[in-house]
């Protein structure tokens, strides 16, 4: 992959070197000169070379169009976007991914200049980069402004772009950045959400940007609620899901209801019009950053994790409702071993379950208590409270 995708993005024309010189008296043939020069016939093409399909990320993010980065609040999809313009400013990679190369925009609507500032210095301590080599990286707080991209006419239910969006484009084309960052969709969009019409309008705004810079724009949003139970991501009309070319998705690992590592997350990619779907990256919250952690196979092995866990602490629960104890010690009480002939064990091996057991030890989820006499006492595993 090329270090510099926008040297390699064919140029777009001004418009008079497009359509040939405009008609001096009617505005109308002006403007229908235009279009139908925008037609042209498949055996022009002979010959000429295909242009390459261009990444910013390979097969997560392309450029000139738009990729939306969906998350709940709270996920962390604002620090992953950052990380992003970190390394596409510094040369250096992202959750283990190459990056193409070259300046960034990073506007936040959520954020004031000094949660911006105590990020990025999270970040650049983590990836090892210095302040100072940053000089491509270009940021802009709308927190407490006006930051909706667009104007609405309510009654034709047209958009319009607003003041603040062609103050954006103007600074995109003098940086001619590789990388634009939009956070987020909530603050940026006039609109209602679930008008079909109205999404796909605000993205192909956007996607202009794209295309006239030969960039790519990172939208970040929020899930649906439908979206976020369902684990497809998905917010509002399905507008917003078609119109882009790119859909990731940062959610936590969360199994059955239980979240075994409140630091994991999973980003995957739930739509890729040019590339597979499906890939999902390991990741956890580190010292104010987000780091890989194993590779794609361990997704199986963190949910098992996940769901061993989740089912020793419900059986726990079960027994002590009954008033049987299970220990850590071994013998016909051992939790591990009563766990996993126990009906409800939803298919949990004995292994899993010490596994599980260790794990919730060692992060005091339980504990091991006793009772009795001095003379005869007993430990067993209760929940903590």
């Amino acid at each position: 992959m090329t270090d510099d995708p926008i040297e390699l993005a064919p140029r777009l024309m001004p418009p008079d070197e497009r359509f040939g010189p405009p008609p001096e008296d009617n505005p109308f043939v002006e403007r229908d000169a235009a279009r139908r020069s925008r037609f042209f016939s498949a055996a022009d093409l002979d010959g000429k070379p295909v242009p390459p399909r261009l990444w910013l990320v390979q097969d997560l993010v392309p450029v000139s169009t738009v990729t939306l980065l969906g998350g709940d609040g709270g996920t962390g999809k604002s620090l992953l976007a950052l990380q992003l313009a970190v390394a596409v400013a510094s040369d250096a990679k992202w959750v283990g991914r190459s990056v193409a190369h070259g300046g960034a925009l990073f506007i936040s609507a959520e954020d004031d200049t000094a949660e911006l500032h105590r990020r990025l210095s999270d970040v650049v301590r983590a990836s090892g980069v210095a302040l100072p080599d940053l000089d491509r990286l270009t940021l802009r707080s709308l927190a407490g402004e006006d930051a909706l991209f667009a104007t609405l006419d309510r009654g034709a239910g047209v958009l319009a772009p607003s003041a603040l969006y062609a103050e954006v484009e103007a600074r995109i084309d003098a940086d001619r950045p590789a990388l634009v960052v939009l956070d987020t969709l909530a603050d940026l969009f006039p609109g209602n959400e679930n008008d079909r019409a109205q999404a796909r309008q605000f993205i192909g705004m956007l996607r202009g940007l794209a295309i006239r810079h030969e960039c790519a724009v990172m939208l970040l949003a929020h899930p649906s609620l439908t979206g976020l139970n369902s684990g497809s991501g998905t917010s509002g009309s399905t507008g917003w899901n078609n119109s882009v070319r790119s859909r990731l998705y940062l959610e936590r690992v969360v199994q059955d209801g239980y979240e075994a590592n409140p630091d994991a997350r999973i980003l995957s990619s739930k739509k890729a019009n040019h590339a597979r779907v499906g890939v999902e990256i390991n990741m956890a919250w580190r010292d104010g950053a987000f780091v890989v952690e194993g590779g794609e196979t361990s997704l199986d092995r963190m949910a098992a994790s996940s769901k061993a866990q989740r089912v020793f602490l419900k059986l726990l629960r079960l027994f002590r409702e009954q008033g049987r104890k299970v220990n850590t010690a071994g013998g016909q009480t051992y939790a591990p071993t009563v766990f996993a002939s126990h009906p409800d064990a939803e298919g949990v091996s004995r292994v899993a379950f010490r596994g599980a057991m260790e794990s919730l030890l060692a992060g005091g989820k339980i504990r091991v208590a006793e009772e009795g006499p001095a003379s005869k006492r007993r430990t067993f595993l209760e929940v903590v409270a």
